[in-house]
């Protein structure tokens, strides 16, 4: 029987970059799908958050990613004829990254699984679903079904990453309560040349589809996605689609390269691991896609494993759960409130609509009731069994993140020993301390003084350090504790605690 350290299910975009970074640390894995090939059908995903850019970048394949992607800075609402706001997205360091990128998921998977290949550490095997697992003290193993019959693979570990109708997480006997939207939704992938901005575009009750929204995005190769709210009953094989798509095209010329129709699903499983079982991606949580905070919080799931079982250690090990199924709660939080606004339930909501929307036209305030879909951005750890309590936390997410315990550390412009990079690319190893001042050292910790680095003083300033200030930065960014001194027994004192001891 074949052995590995972690048997991975689903080799779709979260298992193969989990794979990958689990690699990155020098920790082999076996993916195993149950199709028979990959199947590119379908744009799905298109949106990709500045910080999950960074995470793709340890993997190697953001910036082949943001070349083909289209960059997006802004977004902005509208109701009827009317621009009622825009959005821009803040950054207190200074990342490479744009806030945003539209590119296909397909493609994704495409770039992750070309690494895949290419790295000795990662097999991922199609053709294989799982048929069921068996744990013990010293590992789990994996039954999987194949044309040449029934096979069986060993590891330390299993990480569900195979989508909503997860097996693994069936065979684990993991609920996935929730809920799904009974409203229709039309996307379009269409390619023509459209004189639009490269922007977010979201449209309430437009002359063009009364009463309901429609989202456009552009993406690469002169795509546009367009997604439509369709009234019940419509029936694609019957429906006018090209009158749809005529009304925001004109008379230009396009082609439908993707279409579905779907309903939306808000779900989180009860549990995100049990024994040494893990969920991870859609098999953890499903979401209503305004915000995109599916894709997005699955890679951020993929990252905080993978470090946690490289290092091992129950204390870690169990602070996967709490720490992304907080995550996953907040978001089913954000998207329900999301959907209650876009979709609502019954004749208050619809009413409540549309007063706000029918005030915001002339009154400011009535603007910030307006909910278009929360975009998506790392949850902050703040409440974590790994994070020095570093007191109040100003603001809330979706604001401009205060560098304090919990949230993630800003980018910017540094130089090691003579070469210049940046600061997030110091993380994923191990942990890191930033101190204020040179010369600080601790025996097993990576250390980098601030004056030795940065570059113009960007770190410091958006780290707002101090005079002797220390920030202890996770394998995955996140700032574990921010010390007003440098103190070896307190600095110790929060390595043990941020590495689950």
């Amino acid at each position: 029987m074949e052995r590995t350290s972690v048997v991975i299910v689903g080799a779709g975009p979260v298992g193969v970059a989990l794979a990958l970074l689990l690699a990155r640390r020098q920790v082999p894995s076996i993916v195993l799908d149950a199709q028979p090939y990959r199947d590119p059908v379908g744009s799905k995903a298109i949106c990709f958050q500045r910080d999950v850019l960074d995470v793709l970048d340890r993997i190697g394949v953001a910036e082949q990613l943001v070349a083909e992607g289209v960059t997006w800075t802004t977004g902005r609402t509208y109701y009827r004829g009317h621009e009622l706001f825009s959005v821009t997205f803040p950054d207190p360091g200074q990342s490479v990254f744009p806030p945003w990128i539209n590119v296909s998921q397909a493609r994704v998977e495409e770039l992750l699984l070309a690494r895949a290949a290419a790295e000795p550490l990662v097999d991922v095997r199609f053709g294989h679903p799982v048929i069921g697992y068996r744990e013990d003290g010293d590992g789990v193993e994996v039954d999987a079904a194949t044309p040449a019959g029934r096979v069986s693979v060993r590891g330390d570990h299993l990480v569900g990453a195979d989508g909503s109708r997860s097996t693994v997480r069936q065979l684990a006997g993991i609920g996935f309560p929730g809920r799904s939207f009974e409203d229709l939704f039309l996307i379009c992938d269409i390619k023509a040349g459209l004189p639009f901005p490269n922007e977010r575009r979201f449209f309430f009750d437009p002359p063009w589809n009364p009463g309901r929204q429609v989202l456009v995005h552009q993406c690469p190769d002169a795509v546009w996605r367009i997604d439509w709210q369709v009234p019940p009953g419509f029936d694609l094989a019957t429906a006018d689609v090209d009158g749809m798509v005529r009304k925001i095209v004109g008379e230009r010329p396009y082609e439908i390269v993707w279409q579905t129709l779907y309903r939306f699903h808000s779900r989180a499983a009860d549990a995100f691991r049990r024994g040494r079982v893990f969920l991870a991606g859609d098999a953890a949580h499903v979401y209503a896609p305004f915000g995109a905070r599916g894709l997005n919080s699955g890679l951020q799931d993929a990252e905080n494993l993978a470090w946690k079982l490289a290092l091992g250690g129950e204390g870690l090990l169990a602070s996967y759960e709490i720490e992304r199924r907080a995550a996953a709660l907040e978001n089913l939080r954000v998207t329900g409130t999301t959907m209650e606004f876009l979709v609502p339930q019954d004749d208050p909501q619809w009413r409540w609509r549309h007063s706000v929307l029918e005030r915001a036209v002339d009154e400011p305030g009535a603007r910030e009731l307006i909910d278009s879909g929360k975009l998506a951005e790392p949850y902050w750890y703040v409440d974590s069994p790994l994070t020095t309590f570093g007191g109040t936390v100003p603001g809330e997410p979706g604001a401009l993140r205060p560098p304090v315990p919990g949230v993630l550390c800003p980018d910017a412009p540094v130089e090691v020993r003579g070469d210049r990079t940046r600061l997030r690319r110091l993380f994923g190893a191990g942990f890191v301390a930033l101190t204020a001042r040179s010369g600080h050292t601790l025996d097993g910790l990576t250390t980098y003084g601030l004056p030795d680095i940065d570059v113009g003083g960007v770190a410091a300033r958006s780290l707002r350090a101090g005079e002797d200030t220390v920030h202890l930065v996770r394998p995955d960014g996140h700032l574990a504790a921010v010390l007003d001194g440098f103190d070896e027994a307190r600095l110790r004192e929060a390595l043990g605690r941020a590495s689950g001891t």
